[in-house]
């Protein structure tokens, strides 16, 4: 028969697993949801980059994004300066300042680049333009225009894009730190959760859950499983924060784990969370891990809503908060059946108190007494009492006596009082 625990809610639990320490294994996904993956020797990397150059641009950070945009405007910028400094070479405004110039007031390097400057941000101080002397001048003028625009509709679409990208979204929706398994309807029940930090909240939303398990192999090829894990409430409307369960059932992977074989298994939970903002209409996706350290066997999350007259009130200081219940140490198959062998016990229990053997209103019990000893002739009859008055001068009456064997009659007799008449 096996032993079943309970925990304490005062006293810590903990394990001893008789195997050595694993090693500390690199989670396959962090805590904030990114994945610890470095990709090397992809084929052609550089022009997949540049292929979906807008993509690049969004995933980059700011700071380098910042320095892309700025050497597209000061190249652009010096660029066409130097053009704008050819022509005056060519045309003889550097030598000669009595001509008509292609370019009015440019006669060094220094004015073109600020006259190209001017051109492509518009500023226009007055002092430098376009002449009609020079027709290679006014087409380089309008291509400029045209680049200009080009690079000022690229720049606000990547900056819009990164700002509303779906990863800054997402931060904005979390999990808990740890997961747990208590109690919950009769079973053992795996739970996570999730909250929204934001007022404006989801449409709708999807969670999945999987277990990862690596194996390396002594090759050093390594394999990575998968296995689904059904969840109770996968369709949720996140208003306010929510608790996701998984049944530990039959078919479920952690249905043969106990906490002993938890502290010794090698595997990370991963739960994600795939949703609409009811703002932007965008679909976004919140993802995290647990590891078997991060998983609190006998826990239960604290109540995070209180109810007033006005308002339902979420403290989220409460949101990682867990507290002890008493939960088994074995596992939900060694539980389900100590639970089926007492309900066998209690059905045997009813029906022994429901025989005839107990019921009161059972069938009589049938006679051992052979047919002669309860044949009516043989049977006992009840004594007959005669009471008879006397007076003091009456002599005492002879019993009379009955043919039958088994008729006993007594015969009473009492004095006649003499208030009594005859």
């Amino acid at each position: 028969m096996p032993k079943y625990l309970s925990v304490n809610p005062f006293e810590e639990v903990s394990v001893k697993t008789e195997n050595e320490q694993r090693p500390n294994a690199p989670r396959y996904i962090r805590k904030e949801g990114t994945c610890r993956f470095l990709f090397r020797h992809v084929p052609e990397e550089w022009m997949l980059f540049v292929t979906d150059i807008f993509t690049t641009l969004v995933e980059i950070r700011w700071r380098v994004m910042f320095l892309i945009f700025a050497l597209s405007y000061i190249l652009s910028w010096l660029f066409f300066g130097i053009l704008f400094f050819i022509i005056a070479l060519v045309h003889g405004d550097v030598r000669d300042h009595n001509n008509d110039p292609c370019v009015f007031e440019v006669r060094s390097f220094t004015a073109s680049f600020l006259f190209s400057l001017e051109t492509q941000t518009t500023i226009g101080y007055g002092f430098r333009g376009m002449s009609e002397n020079c027709m290679i001048a006014i087409i380089i003028v309008t291509i400029q225009d045209v680049i200009s625009c080009f690079i000022d509709t690229f720049v606000i679409g990547i900056v819009v894009a990164k700002m509303a990208s779906a990863r800054k979204r997402a931060q904005t929706v979390g999990f808990s730190n740890r997961a747990v398994i208590n109690l919950r309807d009769g079973f053992l029940c795996l739970s996570w959760r999730i909250g929204d930090f934001r007022r404006h909240h989801m449409v709708k939303g999807s969670a999945c859950a999987q277990i990862l398990r690596t194996t390396v192999h002594t090759t050093g090829k390594v394999d990575v499983t998968y296995e689904d894990l059904s969840l109770q409430q996968k369709d949720i409307i996140l208003i306010a924060p929510t608790t996701v369960y998984h049944r530990i059932e039959s078919g479920s992977p952690l249905y043969k784990m106990s906490l002993e074989d938890l502290r010794k298994a090698d595997f990370e939970l991963l739960v994600s969370f795939t949703y609409t903002d009811d703002s932007t209409g965008m679909l976004h996706q919140t993802r995290t891990s647990y590891t078997t350290d991060e998983i609190l066997w006998g826990h239960l999350f604290q109540e995070m809503i209180r109810v007033t007259n006005k308002h339902y009130k979420v403290d989220y200081n409460l949101f990682n908060n867990t507290a002890k219940v008493l939960v088994p140490l074995n596992s939900a198959e060694e539980y389900e059946k100590r639970k089926i062998e007492k309900e066998e016990q209690k059905q045997l229990r009813l029906l022994a108190r429901a025989s005839p053997r107990h019921s009161p209103r059972g069938s009589p019990r049938p006679s051992s007494r052979s047919p002669q000893q309860s044949h009516p002739e043989n049977r006992l009859n009840p004594p007959i009492v005669l009471v008879e008055l006397m007076g003091d001068n009456q002599p005492e009456p002879n019993v009379p006596t009955t043919e039958g064997g088994n008729q006993h009659t007594e015969t009473l007799t009492v004095p006649k009082h003499p208030t009594i008449a005859e």
